[in-house]
């Protein structure tokens, strides 16, 4: 440490901008304390006695001059400064800089400043100096600047601020980069700016030159004779010049803000060309392609393109440099490029897929369709061969197809193989050979044609029609059994009759009736699959429904199994038959407790589907249309790939014999279908099963409302009879009067339900068929009360023998009995046509009761 005073600095004068100079060595420290040294030994040569005054004249002495230097440091007078700022090397950096340097103190003064910041601001020597805010007052082009600059000195900030200087006298201007920074991280050190000024003005116009050359590049390429655009890995177009801008005809605003993308400009597939080309790391590859753009009218015009692209260390592609030449004059001006060009466009806008291959199956040439459907397999770009977008099990046969080729072999039969890829796709390949003298690179033609979409429409239409066989067969054995069940039946019920309850044989003839109430239960089931069967449709709340279901779905199931009813919000009405949709619920949750064994989830969700979004549903074969979903979801062991398309038909079922007819999922899948809706399955082993139920929305409609008998119906309104499955409660009288025609092709069900109707008092006219029943109504001078007639008889069948009485006798009452669903005959009626429905098998009572209530009709 030194210490200097301002008696040293006035004996030589320092500028602002000079360092001040420091004084003092360790050698003048040195020779005070040998001084000191040397008195304190001669004093003590004298004697304590003489030498005690000497002692305390010294001290005395240097007292005074301490307690002096301690006034003079508290005046600051003195100061002490630390050595380093005396490094003439530190110094010098500072005094010689290009850039002009001052430092100012808290109250905005100058304490150093060097020779650059003196010429810069002007200054005419040191007494000249001036902070910056006053070198520039009053020029407005700076004064914002200046004011940030100082608003950042005072909060102790950085702040950098690059202005132009006006000249004066027209002289040119100058442009300086102004910056300020605290002194240093010191409390009183932020307090001391550190002021610098650079003059920038020959790199502001190498800028500008820059600029200027930049803009007259981007002037010729833009109004150059060919287009030219750049595109990036994300498919967007980062550059399009005006001329090919022109030539589509789109605002180059649009172009660089992602407003355009290379599918937009480019027709067809031909952007897959452009995307397929193998990526090799580090190289940079340009290809030629001969596509067609597409304008914002929609034309198309055909392009010659040069697309170079550059990939990176890791084969990821960067932007591209792409020249197009168009073409379309070569189309008016040259034939031979004209069929040139027309040739490609066939090439690359054909639906197959086309490339041409060498002996080892590598693509040597393909069209924009190959390189798309490459892209929907998740082919690499570096995979060249055309085996690869096979799947492996098929692989061998495009391979043997292919070496005929080699072989110069001809016809050869097309190969249908699965793609490769996560989804199961199809394609159908069609080789040719190549002459080998005119092309030794290439050896086949291969022309491959996606069959997905076909082959998925076959499976359907083949799954449909085998549906639609297997309900038809379904329902014609229902029809048979049903009469057969019928006669048994009617029969059980006159043994019941005839035997009191303490027989012997009584309980066998309830075991009889018991079996034949279940072979009529299985009938329906039959009905229901071949949608044959009678619904009652009624407008429901599907919410409220399942919520009236839920004890007994949880009874159904059992303890282990737990229940989770979730309801949509605002469901939409439908119109289904209450109990049948009741039957589907309960069918998918018994199937759902099988497939648990050790207990699951069991969840019931229901929820709106607008068209919308029925739309963008997977499902095949459903219309975009409103719906409502009932989904029955299990976490149970889910349903095998290879019999999931089984699971709807009837008797097939994976549990063991005697536990399932085989006939739940069928009925299922029977009773939706009827009621106009559809249901589809999700299922994965180990998984779970979803079963999805589509509803379709009921509209409300204003409907007349006319006064009817309630068990009549008019040609279709027939759907309000009693179900087969409920028999009528027994009436306290059933015996009647009148005369009764009955009308039934099979004789021993006539003469049962005959003598069914005698014993309740009624008179019974019986006829084989049709015709014979109208002889008989000619020939019955009493009349005919009512008409009981089968549906299906030969000559003349039941609709018609109603239309022929109904000419002759208006008012006449009918009752038609069929193992069929009345749907399968009300439209071969005449409209406003009453009559009663009572389906097959039917009791003794069931039969006696409808006669009663029809017979007891007002006309």
């Amino acid at each position: 440490m030194t210490a200097e005073t301002d008696h040293d600095l006035s004996r030589e004068p320092v500028a602002a901008h000079e360092p001040s100079p420091r004084s003092g060595s360790i050698a003048l420290v040195l020779l005070v304390a040998t001084g000191l040294v040397a008195v304190a030994i001669g004093l003590m040569t004298l004697g304590r006695a003489q030498a005690q005054p000497y002692i305390l004249g010294i001290l005395a002495v240097l007292a005074m001059i301490g307690l002096f230097n301690l006034f003079a440091f508290a005046a600051g007078i003195i100061r002490f400064v630390d050595r380093n700022l005396d490094d003439p090397v530190m110094g010098r950096i500072a005094d010689h800089a290009f850039d002009g340097l001052a430092v100012t103190d808290p109250r905005g003064h100058v304490v150093y400043s060097n020779a650059a910041y003196l010429t810069l601001t002007g200054a005419s020597g040191p007494q000249d100096v001036r902070p910056v805010e006053r070198v520039f007052i009053g020029n407005p082009d700076v004064s914002e600047a200046v004011f940030r600059l100082l608003k950042a000195a005072r909060e102790g900030k950085r702040q950098q601020e690059e202005v132009r200087i006006s000249g004066q006298d027209g002289s040119q201007g100058r442009w300086l980069r102004m910056r300020v920074r605290p002194l240093g991280t010191g409390k009183r050190e932020t307090r001391y700016a550190v002021w610098s000024i650079a003059d920038i003005t020959r790199d502001r116009e190498r800028q500008e030159d820059v600029f200027q050359e930049l803009q007259h590049a981007i002037e010729y390429l833009d109004h150059a004779p060919c287009g030219f655009f750049s595109v990036n890995p994300a498919g967007e177009l980062a550059y399009v010049n005006a001329t090919l801008a022109n030539w589509l005809d789109h605002d180059l605003a649009e172009i660089g803000s992602g407003g355009l993308k290379l599918a937009d400009i480019v027709s067809g597939d031909g952007a897959s060309l452009l995307s397929s080309i193998v990526a090799v790391p580090g190289e940079v590859k340009t290809e030629v392609f001969d596509i067609d753009l597409r304008m914002r009218t929609g034309k198309t015009m055909p392009v010659r393109l040069y697309h170079k692209l550059a990939f990176g260390a890791d084969g990821a592609p960067g932007p591209s440099r792409t020249l197009v030449i168009s073409r379309a004059r070569d189309e008016r001006s040259d034939p031979d490029r004209a069929a040139e060009v027309r040739f490609m466009r066939f090439f690359d806008h054909t639906p197959m897929a086309i490339a041409t291959v060498d002996r080892g199956g590598n693509v040597v040439r393909a069209n924009a369709r190959y390189a798309k459907l490459g892209q929907g397999l998740g082919l690499d770009s570096a995979s060249k061969s055309i085996f690869r977008a096979v799947n492996a099990r098929d692989r061998h046969l495009l391979i043997a197809a292919i070496n005929q080729a080699a072989e110069n072999q001809a016809d050869i039969a097309p190969v249908e193989v699965a793609l490769e890829g996560a989804k199961d796709r199809w394609g159908q390949f069609f080789v040719t050979p190549v002459d080998a003298a005119e092309n030794d690179a290439e050896a086949a033609i291969v022309h491959m044609l996606e069959t997905t979409e076909r082959r998925a429409l076959e499976n359907q239409i083949n799954q449909s029609q085998k549906m639609e066989t297997v309900g038809q067969l379904a329902g014609g054995i229902a029809h048979d059994f049903n009469n057969v069940l019928s006669a048994i039946m009617m029969a059980n019920d006159f043994l019941l009759n005839a035997h009191k309850p303490t027989d012997p044989s009584f309980q066998d003839i309830m075991q009889i009736k018991q079996n034949a109430t279940r072979a009529a239960t299985l009938v329906r089931q039959l009905l229901a699959f071949s949608r044959r069967q009678t619904l009652r449709p009624q407008v429901l709340d599907l919410g409220d429904a399942l919520s009236d279901l839920t004890m007994l779905l949880r009874r159904l199931i059992g303890e282990k199994v737990k229940l989770d009813l979730i309801h949509g919000r605002d469901l939409w009405p439908v119109k289904v038959d209450v109990s049948q949709f009741e039957q589907v619920i309960v069918n998918l949750a018994v199937n759902a407790r099988d497939a648990m064994p050790d207990g699951g989830k069991l969840i019931i969700r229901t929820a709106n589907v607008a068209t919308d979004e029925a739309g963008k549903l997977a499902y095949k074969g459903m219309p975009a249309a409103d719906y409502v979903r009932i989904e029955v979801a299990d976490t149970g062991t889910g349903i095998p790939a290879d019999i999931r398309d089984k699971i709807f038909e009837p008797f097939f079922s994976t549990k063991e014999v005697g536990k399932g007819t085989g006939l739940g999922l069928s009925t299922v899948y029977g009773i939706v279908k009827q009621t106009g809706g559809f249901i589809y399955v999700d299922s994965e082993p180990g998984q779970g099963t979803s079963f999805h139920i589509f509803l379709p929305r009921h509209h409300a409609e204003p409907e007349v409302q006319v006064e009817q008998p309630a068990a009549s119906a008019t040609n279709g309104a027939a759907k309000d009879a009693a179900p087969a499955a409920v028999e009528t409660k027994p009436r306290t009288d059933l015996t009647g009067q009148g005369t009764i025609l009955l009308v039934e092709d099979e004789e021993g069900l006539r003469a049962l339900n005959a003598r069914g109707l005698r014993s309740r008092g009624y008179t019974v006219v019986e006829a084989e068929n049709g015709v014979e029943a109208m002889e008989m109504l000619e020939e019955q001078s009493g009349g005919i009360d009512l008409v009981v007639s089968d549906v299906v008889m030969p000559e003349m069948d039941g609709p018609t023998l109603l239309k022929a009485m109904r000419e002759k006798n208006p008012d006449i009452r009918f009752i038609f009995v069929s193992g069929y669903a009345e749907d399968a005959f009300e439209k071969s009626l005449p409209e406003g046509q009453q009559f009663d429905f009572l389906p097959k098998p039917f009791t003794l009572s069931q039969l006696v009761a409808a006669v009663k209530e029809t017979m007891t009709k007002q006309g």
